[in-house]
C-alpha cells in the first residue's frame, strides 16, 4: 500500500504543529509524508529580545525543524503576520502546492476565530482545494482533489464541534518533543500553550476511549452516515 500524503496549512508557524501535530507524527511514525504549510510567519509575536525580522527567521528555522523531527517538510510563503490576503494569488499558490503533491487529506482552520489570519486561511483553502480539483482551472500539474478538515484550536472555538476523533498515541511523544523546539509553546507568557494541547489531547482521548487524540470538524454537507442496514 502507498504511503499517504497529509498536508497542513496554518495561518502561521505554529499553528498546525500544535493543533493536529499529534496526528502529523502518527502519521509519520507509519511511514506517511508530512508537509506543513504555514501562510505567513506569526513573527509579530515576537519577545521582548527579538526584532519582529529576527523573530521571524527564528520561527521558520523552527518550522522547518519541526518537519525533519517527522522526516517531512516545511512550506513558508512570504506573506507578513497579520496581514494575510485573501485572494486569488495566494488560492492558486495553494492550489499548486495541492497539484504538486497530492495530500489524501488537508488540515486546516475552523473558518470562526479570533484572528483574521486564520478566517482568511480558511476560505483560502477552501477555494484552493476547489481550484486544484476543477480540471479547467489549467496549471503546471494536473488536478487533485483532497478532503479538508478542520482542526480545534482555542482561538477559533465559536461554532467548533469536535466530530472526528482521530487516535495519536503512536505519535504523542514524538509531537511533544518536536512541539518543544518552538520558543512561544513553552516560553509564551500570555498562554500556556503546551499544557493546554498536551491536556486538551487527553480530554479527547478519554471522550474517544484512547489514550491521547485529537479532533477535527468537517463541511456540513460532508456529515453522511450510509449503511446498507442496521
Amino acid at each position: 500500500m502507498a504511503n499517504k500524503v497529509i498536508m497542513a496549512i496554518g495561518a502561521h508557524i505554529g499553528d498546525m504543529e500544535l493543533t493536529v501535530g499529534g496526528v502529523l507524527a502518527t502519521h509519520a511514525l507509519k511511514g506517511d509524508k508530512i508537509i506543513t504549510v504555514a501562510l505567513t510567519g506569526g513573527e509579530k509575536g515576537n519577545p521582548p529580545h527579538l526584532t519582529i525580522d529576527a523573530y521571524r527567521k527564528q520561527k521558520e528555522q523552527e518550522a522547518h525543524t519541526f518537519a525533519n523531527m517527522l522526516n517531512g517538510e516545511a512550506i513558508i510563503f512570504p506573506y507578513q503576520d497579520g496581514s494575510l490576503p485573501n485572494n486569488d494569488e495566494v488560492k492558486f499558490k495553494v492550489c499548486d502546492l495541492i497539484r504538486q503533491y497530492k495530500p489524501d487529506v488537508i488540515l486546516t482552520h475552523w473558518k470562526n476565530s479570533m484572528h483574521k489570519d486564520h478566517i482568511n486561511t480558511h476560505y483560502i483553502v477552501k477555494d484552493a482545494q476547489f481550484y486544484a480539483g476543477v480540471p479547467g482551472f489549467v496549471r503546471k500539474d494536473k488536478p487533485h482533489f483532497s478532503p479538508v478538515y478542520y482542526a480545534e484550536n482555542w482561538e477559533d472555538v465559536e461554532d467548533y464541534k469536535p466530530y472526528v476523533y482521530v487516535d495519536i498515541e503512536l505519535g504523542y511523544e514524538l509531537w511533544l518533543k518536536a512541539l518543544r523546539t518552538h520558543w512561544f509553546v513553552t516560553n509564551s507568557k500570555s498562554f500556556k500553550y503546551l499544557e493546554y494541547y498536551d491536556h486538551l489531547s487527553f480530554v479527547r482521548g478519554c471522550e474517544a476511549r484512547k489514550v491521547r487524540a485529537q479532533t477535527f470538524m468537517i463541511d456540513e454537507h460532508a456529515k453522511k452516515i450510509i449503511r446498507d442496514s442496521f
